[in-house]
């Protein structure tokens, strides 16, 4: 018989595979109800867990003193924002995302959205749909090239790198990058350029925005940075929704500022369907789908369940989130 198992919770859906690996290492309950477990419950079923995969519930003071035994949390995302950081090094707690898992599928969607955008596909998709095409139609259809344009990265992680190697290998564009510290193998291995924030800007065709969302990140790109960029620019956002000022954002395409924006996220998700965004024809609107496909999510399960697992077990934590490691 095998005596002091950790006691998991698993509050996010994960797919049986994930489920079996925990259960060789663990004991686990798991949230059988639809949408987010509420709150009460949840404390209840987290006061005797070692252990817990909680995507997007707030881990903060109020949660930690209702889950005394608490060692690890697992997001099954790249994100943890949801992590209140000063609170869990107090308590001396794990916490892990899966970034890994995710890159390519985030960079084929930058890449998608980018090309969807700067062609109009998705607005001139409607247009036919709706028998608006006529055959002396021409200026009015056209939109900008991609191949050998200006691709400005701000947050040369490894998203980054594979948005930089499609677009330099793919596209032949000129590829900028801003980020905290500079990528010299980047550089060196796909022929990046490290920009300052605002040359950037101002030189860019297209503007990716893929960082994390921090205190430093917030509406890291407002009035002023939309003033800067060309006219004929291009904004994708593939960040956080709150990396963005989105009346700022508003206000750049109603004045014509930029030429448009592709956008898998928003500052208030799901998006409220009176969001003036929503009516801009120059404005391709996604639902959060970055990673959505199922090979992505299904590595991005079992890269959490690894996570928790080698954590619980005493052995060098994978995954863990910088700001918690020793």
């Amino acid at each position: 018989m095998t005596l002091n198992r950790p006691k998991v919770f698993i509050a996010s859906k994960l797919p049986k595979e994930a489920e079996t690996y925990i259960a060789k290492f663990c004991d686990y309950e798991k949230w059988e109800g639809k949408g987010t477990i509420p709150k009460e419950e949840l404390f209840q079923k987290l006061y005797d867990k070692d252990g817990a995969i909680l995507t997007g519930i707030p881990i903060n003071q109020e949660l930690l003193e209702h889950a005394p035994v608490l060692k690890v949390v697992s997001n099954v995302s790249v994100g943890y924002n949801n992590f209140d950081l000063d609170a869990m090094k107090v308590r001396k707690i794990i916490g892990t995302n899966t970034p890994g898992a995710l890159d390519n599928t985030v960079a084929d969607l930058v890449l998608g959205l980018m090309i969807t955008s700067a062609r109009r596909i998705a607005q001139l998709d409607r247009y036919v749909k709706e028998g608006k095409w006529k055959q002396e139609d021409n200026s009015n259809l056209f939109g900008l090239d991609v191949y050998g344009a200006t691709l400005g990265i701000i947050g040369m992680g490894r998203i980054g790198e594979a948005i930089a190697k499609r677009a330099k290998y793919g596209f032949d564009m000129e590829v900028l990058y801003y980020n905290r510290n500079r990528k010299y193998e980047a550089e060196k291995n796909l022929g990046v350029k490290y920009s300052t924030f605002e040359a950037l800007l101002k030189t860019s065709d297209f503007i990716v925005l893929i960082v994390p969302f921090t205190e430093n990140t917030y509406h890291l790109i407002g009035n002023k940075e939309f003033n800067m960029m060309k006219n004929s620019a291009l904004f994708i956002n593939a960040s956080r929704g709150q990396t963005v000022d989105e009346e700022a954002l508003i206000w750049a395409l109603q004045n014509k500022k930029i030429f448009g924006a592709g956008l898998d996220v928003y500052e208030k998700e799901p998006i409220n369907l009176d969001n003036a965004l929503l009516g801009m024809p120059n404005v391709v609107t996604l639902p959060h789908i970055g990673s959505a496909t199922e090979k992505t999510r299904f590595d991005m399960a079992m890269a959490a369940a690894k996570n928790l697992v080698s954590a619980l077990s005493g052995e060098k934590a994978l995954g863990c989130v910088p700001e918690l490691k020793d």
